[in-house]
């Protein structure tokens, strides 16, 4: 399915979206409704009782996400009745595409739309990821020479900060040096082991520099 094809239920549900007086966004189900191809509305209340099941399967409050919104409307004849309807969260209404009908052509489309929606958001995710650990890795080799001039101004010789730096990793890494560090991980002898670390790692290592020094 191309994006071309996606471009109504995209259009259509982002047109949908309110805000509350929180500035939370939602969707209203009644509206919901005929976008993901259902005509009637206890077809698609069926829809969204499978989806607040795997809403508290997965470990989440369905009350978070489908909150109760129904209303009285006044009838021609001039008498009231209840009508259901529910404010949806973004997560609900994921949730409603993944347990709606798979044969209606709306609900695969609504099923590739948020599908795609998940990937950008990972994507993202990790692209802050990668930006964190860059700027991790530059902060660490930092305090790394820092240490070492504090190691040298101290008076540790030139051969011995190996031995001096090894010290400090076998603190953190239950006893292991720079070469079993690197010999565990599989990191080739040419590789600076920095480059090689998870931002965890390099948090804890520029921890341990800046206490050092």
């Amino acid at each position: 399915m191309s994006t071309k094809q996606l471009a109504p239920v995209t259009a259509g549900f982002e047109s949908l979206k309110q805000t509350n007086e929180h500035n939370a966004e939602y969707w209203r189900a009644r509206d919901l409704q005929p976008l993901l191809g259902y005509a009637q509305w206890r077809r698609f209340e069926q829809a969204i009782e499978h989806a607040m099941a795997s809403c508290e399967t997965s470990g989440n409050n369905p009350g978070n996400h489908f909150a109760n919104a129904g209303k009285m409307v006044t009838l021609g004849s001039g008498s009231q009745r209840p009508v259901d309807d529910y404010h949806l969260s973004r997560f609900a209404c994921y949730l409603i595409a993944q347990n709606g009908d798979p044969r209606k052509p709306e609900i695969a489309q609504a099923q590739q739309y948020f599908a795609i929606q998940t990937r950008r958001q990972e994507l993202s995710d990790q692209a802050a990821a990668d930006v964190e650990r860059l700027g991790l890795c530059k902060q660490t080799a930092e305090e790394f020479k820092a240490l070492s001039g504090a190691a040298q101004d101290a008076g540790v010789q030139n051969k011995m900060f190996g031995v001096f730096h090894d010290t400090g990793y076998k603190g953190l890494y239950g006893g292991l040096g720079r070469d079993a560090i690197k010999q565990r991980k599989t990191i080739p002898d040419k590789d600076n082991l920095l480059d090689r670390m998870n931002a965890t790692e390099l948090a804890a290592n520029q921890f341990r520099m800046t206490q050092t020094c």
